[in-house]
């Protein structure tokens, strides 16, 4: 595997070379919709991965394991939305997410491919991954244009109004969101570049949830609240509907200070049935869902950034907090995290190829590291001991656009503290990914 992705940025390259000039080309295989009530679409997302043998003088049951490993996974998604009035629709998404990642997604905090689903038991049965009402409540009368998406089949909206969904959702769908670092599809694969990892949003094991929504939007800002379900337990397909003491709160407030800047800060706080770290150290062999109780809380800060600097560059950062006291519950093992990064567009008469980079660094509170040197797992890490040290990541990737709606991306990880391990790695990991958009 490792000698096919060496091979690949010369024909990437050729096939760059080769290919006609895309300017004005829309970035969808059947080209832009109109306005009719119904908008329909869809998204293919293959990932190859892999890495070769790396320094480690132990592991664990949820290590990243030292040996040659390539993983493919994939996703295929559609999207339908359904307007019932001019301010009311309905959207339905169906998703299939097969394959694999790397280790089967143990080992890394910062894990290397935003698709995997972190239980490879569930299969590739296709599933319900959307199903909301979303509704506008206009506020002024002046109309701007929208883009017609899978989040919203509007292609109006009032400069002023208040936004609303109601069902079926990703989390990160309307909070923490960012332009240059969120899209696991076209931009970075990284689990802490596209999200803010200390972000423990709720999410079931696919990374959807239930509950409510609402936005304020005007022209200089926007506040969104939500509040939705916990899973039933840390990394569980199930969702707890006992809202009294299971649930997840969320507030942002974004800022579009100048034309080519904006600014979003999120705090949220989360009940569930969670563990405590010291509860579990207090015991020989420690073991955090033996300690789980009802009604724990976790509580976090997030503020992320993007900056146009050029017509082509743009730059983005995150920084992001949780008070770690009790486990990891729904997302990843991250109580601190920073990144920072860029894409550009290289070439002006192809206007949707795009090189991006960035890194992060991820940290744990001193509960956490405790717990995990002491020999415990979490749900996703556990080396049977730790030499702690912030994990390190420094991720590129170039996509290039080759008709329309398919990109060919090359990409590239270099991993340093595997699970906070200072023992083990560091590790490269190349890949490939193949996206269709329609």
């Amino acid at each position: 595997m490792i000698r096919a992705v060496r091979s690949l940025p010369s024909l990437l390259a050729a096939l760059i070379l080769s290919s006609q000039p895309l300017a004005g080309q829309s970035p969808s295989l059947f080209g832009e919709r109109g306005d009719s009530r119904l908008w329909l679409g869809g998204q293919a997302n293959l990932i190859l991965q892999g890495h070769g043998l790396f320094k480690s003088p132990y592991e664990g049951p949820n290590s990243l394991r030292p040996i040659r490993e390539r993983a493919l996974s994939r996703v295929f998604t559609l999207y339908s939305d359904f307007r019932f009035t001019r301010t009311t629709e309905m959207l339905i998404d169906l998703e299939s997410a097969g394959g694999k990642g790397i280790s089967d997604a143990f080992g890394l905090a910062g894990f290397t491919d935003l698709d995997v689903v972190r239980n490879p038991q569930l299969g590739s049965t296709p599933y319900l991954a959307r199903a909301q009402i979303h509704s506008i409540l206009p506020l002024s009368s002046q109309q701007e244009p929208a883009t017609r998406g899978p989040l919203s089949g509007f292609a109006q909206t009032p400069i002023r109004y208040v936004e609303v969904r109601v069902g079926k959702m990703g989390t990160v769908d309307s909070f923490d969101v960012n332009s240059v670092g969120s899209d696991s599809h076209l931009q970075f694969l990284n689990w802490t570049i596209d999200n803010n990892g200390a972000y423990d949003y709720a999410a079931d094991t696919r990374g959807y949830s239930l509950g409510t929504v609402v936005e304020y939007h005007q022209p200089l800002w926007s506040a969104r609240g939500g509040v939705l379900l916990m899973p039933r337990v840390a990394n569980g397909i199930k969702l707890d509907h006992d809202i009294r003491h299971a649930r997840g709160e969320n507030f942002e407030v974004e800022w579009r200070l100048v034309p080519a800047t904006t600014m979003r800060f999120l705090v949220y706080r989360n009940l569930a049935r969670m563990g405590s770290y010291r509860e579990a150290l207090s015991t020989s062999s420690p073991d955090i869902t033996l300690s789980r109780r009802r009604g724990r809380t976790k509580h976090g800060l997030g503020w992320n950034a993007e900056h146009e600097l050029t017509d082509r560059l743009r730059a983005f950062a995150r920084l992001g907090w949780n008070d770690g006291r009790n486990e990891s519950f729904a997302y990843t093992e991250v109580d601190r995290t920073a990144a920072a990064g860029f894409d550009f567009r290289p070439f002006s008469r192809r206007r949707l190829d795009k090189l991006g980079v960035a890194v992060v660094a991820n940290g744990l509170s001193g509960p956490h590291r405790d717990y995990l040197a002491a020999g415990g797992l979490g749900f996703l890490l556990g080396d049977g001991a730790l030499r702690y040290g912030p994990e390190r990541i420094v991720e590129g990737y170039y996509t290039a656009s080759f008709g329309r709606g398919i990109y060919l991306s090359l990409d590239i990880q270099a991993i340093r503290d595997p699970g906070y391990n200072r023992d083990r790695g560091p590790v490269v990991v190349p890949g490939t990914r193949l996206h269709v958009d329609f």
